[in-house]
């Protein structure tokens, strides 16, 4: 079911329902208004007949003929008039006696000093008299028919108006629904024309104030991320390709090389030794972008656990040591150790590790005595590390783009490598809730400081 007729059955049920009970109030108040202005229209005509009666003295022949003759005699008040001892001494058609009044009826009358009540289609009423020091009792009924035909008309002009209203409702609800809900249609037939190869389009967004411009806002900002992502993921693609591509087609060509002719063993191993070189660099390629791609995975699930700092360098700085024999790594701590939580952090090992490694080896990498000296500080909220060097710098123009997956600025000729390293560091501290900074003077060396927090 749309969001359309969801909203017009919504807005018809409530709006029915509000005009229905107000149909109803209004029918059952006019209906009580009716009864209650009858009984005392009864009280009235059964006073002025006593009055006749009593003080005026006309005949009761004649009060009884006034009645007979009345146009619509049917429906009018029939009145009796009784003593307190049920003596009848006056009636209007004691033949009809509309009431059938009994002796129990006239000391209700007498006790509660009146009394309503309904009697089939009559009205009846009975109430006390007083004329010259005596009490009378009398009952008076009709068919309020005249008052009934108008409460029949009012049922029938609320039912025809309730139709009538509901209708209308139903069409203007459905207009307005359309009009309201438009902003949403034109955002869908907007997103069905976006695709892969135009993510560069935006949705309109008319009113960043109300629901429909958040949404729009909301999805134009998704979209921002795809096309960022998409194009990621194309640079990514197009960098693995050529990263690739070189040491493959070495390895190719030396091995090709080797089979054009024979060769004496020194050179089948230069070859070996050649493209041995190549294989590792494509190990190493291959190793760092499954730690990019595991350093790109949701935190959510990646495992963490409580860890200390200080023992994690010190493994990073082992690995090191074994990748090259002239490395060396110094770990020298600012503060002293009281307690474990001074130096431990909530995190991931593997991942941690592979980012201590990078800075190290970067450091040793790009020194002419290739040396790293790290040191560690810390506080009650966070731990800070930084790895210096004293090798060749980084221009201000490569650490724009220091962090950038696969770039390699001017230090390129001076050793190699894939441009993965750094890229992958930052990914790291960044998912660790860290933050990298670099401070670096060209020829002099540079300084990767990390602070991360204890949780």
């Amino acid at each position: 079911m749309k969001i359309r007729v969801k909203l017009l059955l919504l807005f018809f049920t409530l709006f029915a329902s509000l005009l229905l009970a107000f149909a109803v109030f209004i029918y059952i108040y006019s209906a009580k208004t009716r009864k209650d202005q009858y009984y005392k229209q009864l009280k009235k005509e059964a006073i002025t007949k006593a009055n006749l009666l009593f003080d005026a003295k006309v005949p009761a022949a004649v009060l009884q003929l006034i009645y007979k003759s009345a146009p619509n005699s049917l429906f009018e008040e029939e009145v009796a008039i009784y003593d307190t001892s049920f003596n009848l001494l006056y009636h209007d058609a004691v033949q009809i006696d509309k009431v059938k009044e009994n002796r129990k009826m006239i000391d209700q009358i007498v006790q509660q000093k009146g009394i309503n009540f309904d009697q089939g289609d009559l009205q009846v009423v009975g109430l006390l008299y007083q004329h010259h020091h005596k009490t009378y009792v009398i009952t008076a009924a009709a068919n309020d028919q005249y008052g009934l035909n108008r409460l029949q008309e009012l049922k029938y002009a609320l039912v025809i108006s309730f139709i009538i209203i509901i209708s209308l409702t139903i069409a203007a609800g459905y207009y307005f629904v359309g009009r309201a809900l438009k902003p949403v249609k034109e955002i869908v037939d907007k997103v069905a024309q976006i695709t892969a190869t135009n993510l560069y389009n935006r949705v309109q967004v008319k009113n960043e104030k109300d629901e429909i411009g958040e949404l729009a806002y909301t999805f134009n900002h998704m979209l921002d991320r795809l096309e960022q992502s998409f194009d990621s993921q194309k640079s990514f693609v197009s960098n693995i390709s050529h990263e690739l591509r070189t040491p493959l087609s070495t390895i190719v060509g030396e091995l090709q090389l080797a089979l054009i002719k024979e060769r004496n063993t020194a050179e089948y191993q230069e070859i070996i030794r050649l493209s041995l070189a190549d294989a590792q660099k494509l190990v190493r390629l291959s190793n760092g972008l499954l730690d990019l791609a595991k350093a790109s995975y949701d935190q959510s699930t990646v495992s963490m656990k409580k860890i200390r700092v200080d023992e994690l360098l010190m493994d990073a700085r082992e690995t090191v040591l074994k990748i090259d024999k002239n490395y060396k790594v110094d770990v020298q701590f600012a503060l002293e150790i009281e307690e474990d939580n001074d130096i431990s952090i909530t995190g991931n090992e593997y991942l941690l590790k592979v980012a201590f490694i990078n800075l190290m080896e970067n450091a040793c990498k790009f020194s002419s005595n290739h040396q790293c000296t790290v040191e560690i500080d810390f506080n009650s909220t966070q731990i800070r590390l930084s790895f210096k060097d004293t090798g060749i710098g980084i221009s201000p123009e490569d650490i724009q783009r220091i962090f950038t997956a696969f770039y390699r600025g001017a230090n390129k000729d001076f050793t190699s490598g894939n441009g993965i390293g750094l890229s992958l560091t930052k990914k790291i501290i960044t998912m660790h809730h860290g933050t990298v900074q670099i401070h670096s003077v060209v020829n002099e060396g540079s300084v990767f400081s990390i602070e991360i927090p204890h949780i």
